[in-house]
């Protein structure tokens, strides 16, 4: 998945911490170190689901924990139960970042 095409964490109105920043930085290098590994492979060979190799998987599996890691301050969740369930976040972040209109009010509860 790509998340370069989604509001970022901090323009949400949470700032990114450093912390979270360095993590998403040290992964995404991680991700460039284990595409150098192979160097004479193409992106398509590097990314057939079928055959990837497994250096690539892990580097970004790692990458998409620290961004998940860097959205929670947002709403996200730490772990998804699939792609589609955290596709639906980004959309709603989106939805929340784009809109003309104030967030809704949180209800107040009354006592008994």
């Amino acid at each position: 998945m790509v998340y370069n095409n989604y509001p970022w964490p901090g323009f949400a109105g949470e700032a990114l911490s450093d912390k979270h920043r360095n993590a998403i930085e040290q992964a995404a290098k991680g991700v460039l170190d284990a595409r150098a590994q192979f160097a004479d492979a193409s992106l398509a060979d590097l990314y057939d689901p079928l055959t990837m190799p497994p250096a690539l998987l892990k580097a970004h599996q790692k990458l998409d924990a620290a961004v998940d890691a860097a959205y929670q301050p947002s709403g996200g969740k730490k772990t998804y139960a699939s792609d589609a369930e955290r596709v639906a976040f980004l959309f709603e972040l989106y939805q929340r970042v784009t809109s003309l209109l104030p967030a809704p009010a949180a209800k107040k509860t009354r006592k008994p």
